[in-house]
């Protein structure tokens, strides 16, 4: 599928439009299904945009946030994917604590994914890291579990980079999100924006949950979108 483009000059303009546009998806789930159902990441967009999406004016009450990977690290590791969003969002935001659903990173793995996959529904957005070797969540380029066909939620004990275990959303709950939404900032992300946003290396993570996805929108600053056609 072609995705929409949302580039703005500065983390801080894009952190704005992330705003807008949050505001305006979690009016239409809560107004069509009573509640929004948000996977949130961690990574470098996360530090840039979280602070300013945290004044977003949603109705968190009826929010839910999942976490598209989590490390097998204690909540209060400074690896934690949860440490980050409750410091920078949910924490500022005001999300009730009983709507935050994190992923048990303090407990084996495969015990922890499978927790998370009975507790996780179809979510409404998804926000997206963008690796610049393509990765997405925990989904590494080359890696058994960008085949996994079945699980929505799977444990896997080699990532690649540290911590190697990990606890991630797969390829099937992610083309099950009603929108999927990469985040990307700064002039190192531009050449993996330009592969991903092209769609034709097949061996990038992120390129093949593109190809699945039902809505797909990029939200980049001016740095991460130079090598854009026609930006």
């Amino acid at each position: 599928m072609t995705p929409s483009l949302v580039v703005r000059p500065t983390e801080a303009a894009l952190a704005d439009a992330l705003v807008e546009a949050t505001e305006a998806a979690a009016r239409e789930a809560i107004a069509a299904r009573g509640v929004f159902q948000l996977a949130v990441t961690g990574g470098s967009a996360a530090t840039a945009l979280y602070p300013g999406l945290a004044r977003a004016r949603v109705d968190w009450a009826k929010t839910h946030v999942y976490f598209g990977d989590e490390r097998c690290v204690p909540p209060t590791d400074a690896s934690s994917n949860f440490r980050g969003a409750d410091e920078r969002l949910l924490r500022p935001a005001g999300v009730p604590p009983a709507n935050v659903h994190r992923v048990l990173g303090e407990a084996p793995p495969e015990e922890a994914a499978a927790q998370y996959a009975r507790a996780l529904p179809v979510l409404d957005v998804v926000h997206l890291g963008l690796g610049p070797d393509g990765h997405v969540c925990s989904l590494f380029p080359g890696h058994r579990l960008l085949d996994e066909g079945t699980a929505r939620v799977a444990a896997l004990t080699d990532a690649p980079k540290p911590p190697p275990a990990r606890v991630t959303l797969t390829r099937v709950a992610l083309r099950e999100a009603r929108a999927l939404w990469f985040l990307a900032v700064g002039a190192a992300k531009q050449d993996v924006v330009r592969a991903v946003v092209a769609g034709a290396a097949l061996e990038l993570p992120a390129v093949r949950v593109l190809r699945e996805a039902s809505a797909v929108t990029f939200f980049l600053d001016a740095a991460a979108a130079a090598r854009l056609p026609a930006v």
